[in-house]
């Protein structure tokens, strides 16, 4: 996964229009090469430490939802109803955490 910021974005851009120009004449410089690939090495790190954070969420939030069924489980009569209310509420949020995480996984 990448994740370029707005600058590296236009500065990639920028290097790789003029890298195409110099294809058309057979003459590429090595240091455009060197600079584009540094801009993706910093974008890949970045975008795997994104990951990761997106990783420890969705975890956290598997973690709340098993507390939250074991809630339900031990709650009173008077309790349920609120336990119930509270699992359903976790269930969402990990619902929401694995879309990110499979959409980040996958772009």
């Amino acid at each position: 996964m990448f994740s370029y910021t707005r600058a590296e974005s236009r500065e990639r851009r920028k290097l790789f229009r003029k890298g195409f120009r110099q294809a058309l004449a057979d003459n590429v410089d090595p240091a455009l090469e060197r600079k584009i690939q540094a801009i993706d090495q910093s974008a890949a790190q970045r975008g795997q430490r994104e990951l990761d954070a997106l990783h420890n969420v969705r975890d956290n939030d598997r973690n709340t939802v098993a507390q939250a069924k074991a809630k339900v489980r031990t709650a009173s009569r008077e309790d349920k109803a609120a336990a119930r209310q509270a699992l359903r509420d976790a269930e969402q949020q990990l619902k929401r955490s694995e879309r990110a995480v499979n959409r980040a996984e996958n772009s």
